[in-house]
């Protein structure tokens, strides 16, 4: 029988994992004019929300370490949807939900969704950039720039590293063959 998740660790994890995922959208919004940052931190805050709703989808993890991910991953995506970095966010939470198809549990299995979000997330960050006077406004490609390192930062914050071998297992019978190693 699998013991419940310990209410302590699982608030400890998510709280790590909160402190983790907003350092990176501070750490990506440091280039970009300051006007800019509240906009970076809403991708960076709905991108880590909807890769902690994939927690279905990743490689499993053995008993009870599987069980409290599951929670600490629920809490931090019920955290970031609902919680104060949510209400400090509001505006622009709600002006890139405006503009984004609502992304659902597919959104990790479906290619085209994935592409949809990010260029949504690129047109918005864009679309704030045209707030800030013309001197000051970062170069052509830096939205795409921050969209990409955002979500190479969430993922990894996340562990959604081994989300896509899991689907790959899943959906193509039994995955690519493994790459020998030469560890010689």
């Amino acid at each position: 029988m699998v013991e419940p998740a310990d209410p302590a660790r699982v608030s400890a994890g998510a709280d790590d994992k909160i402190a983790a995922i907003l350092r990176a959208a501070v750490s990506w919004a440091a280039e970009a004019p300051p006007q800019l940052t509240p906009a970076i931190r809403a991708v960076c805050v709905r991108l880590a929300e909807m890769v902690a709703d994939q927690r279905h989808y990743l490689a499993p993890l053995p008993e009870p370490q599987e069980s409290e991910r599951k929670a600490m991953l629920t809490e931090v995506a019920d955290r970031l949807r609902t919680g104060p970095i949510a209400r400090e966010l509001k505006e622009h939470l709600d002006a890139l939900a405006e503009m984004e198809l609502r992304a659902t549990g597919s959104w990790s299995l479906v290619a085209t969704a994935q592409s949809e979000w990010v260029q949504t997330a690129i047109e918005f960050l864009q679309k704030k950039s045209l707030d800030v006077p013309a001197a000051q406004r970062p170069d052509e490609y830096w939205a795409d720039d921050v969209v990409a390192g955002v979500i190479a930062s969430v993922k990894g914050i996340i562990g959604a590293d081994d989300l896509y071998s899991r689907i790959e297992a899943q959906y193509a019978g039994k995955g690519r063959p493994p790459v020998p190693r030469d560890d010689g």
